[in-house]
């Protein structure tokens, strides 16, 4: 590989950027795709697609003969905002399904090491808790705290960053009377339609733990399947 691209590489892995390296089989020539950047007219495009929600590598033809995409992708994140029952029982799930979890309630009541063992535990307000560790497309998050003051902040900057999943507890009253309140703070009416209100996939869960079950699955889809389109 060349030096040069190979800092780039560790560049965008350190930022946290999704990249794909690739490799022409016949010659090892090679070109760097990022996701955040325009590749719509590339012959490969769909393939960049898949590859970017697989994460997976792999050799795959091309029009000039086959290429190596050697996929760079970084590690999905779950913030939880909001110490409550139903994240008590997601934390767990999520993180056997990958997902590097953590829970940020400024409600220390809450936000407890005990209902909280293992880390990933932060009891302050979403504004101080996310400046260390920024909101980006490979970050899911899920509001349910029922509670505007806390919850809003964190939606609207998880819209703003592009993440892959935005979930809000609440009812569809609920969810309008936010929907008015982004509005009103400014944000792009498109971006709001992103958030997933009522939470979850529709599996006609009642306990926390069902919530949490059809929430980690909205999830799961979100990150994997490509989205679907309107015919």
């Amino acid at each position: 590989m060349e030096l040069s691209l190979l800092k780039t590489l560790n560049a965008d892995r350190a930022a946290r950027r999704a990249a794909i390296l690739v490799t022409r089989m016949a010659d090892g020539s090679q070109r760097l795709v990022r996701k955040d950047e325009d590749y719509s007219s590339d012959p490969l495009a769909g393939e960049f697609d898949k590859r970017f929600r697989s994460g997976k590598s792999g050799v795959v033809p091309a029009k000039e003969g086959d290429v190596f995409l050697n996929v760079s992708v970084p590690a999905p994140r779950l913030v939880i905002i909001g110490a409550v029952h139903i994240s008590q029982a997601l934390v767990p799930m999520a993180g056997i399904a990958g997902l590097d979890v953590t829970v940020i309630d400024p409600r220390t009541a809450f936000a407890t090491e005990e209902r909280f063992p293992g880390g990933g535990l932060k009891a302050e307000w979403p504004e101080d808790a996310l400046k260390d560790a920024p909101l980006d497309s490979y970050t899911a998050l899920a509001a349910v705290t029922h509670d505007p003051k806390i919850d809003d902040y964190p939606l609207m900057e998880a819209l703003k960053a592009g993440c892959f999943y935005v979930g809000a507890l609440g009812s569809r009253k609920t969810h309008g009377k936010r929907l008015e309140r982004f509005q009103d703070a400014g944000l792009d009416p498109a971006l709001s339609d992103r958030i997933d209100a009522p939470i979850g996939l529709d599996i006609g869960a009642a306990s926390p733990e069902e919530i949490a079950v059809a929430v980690l699955a909205a999830i799961i889809r979100a990150l994997r399947k490509e989205p679907e389109t309107d015919t």
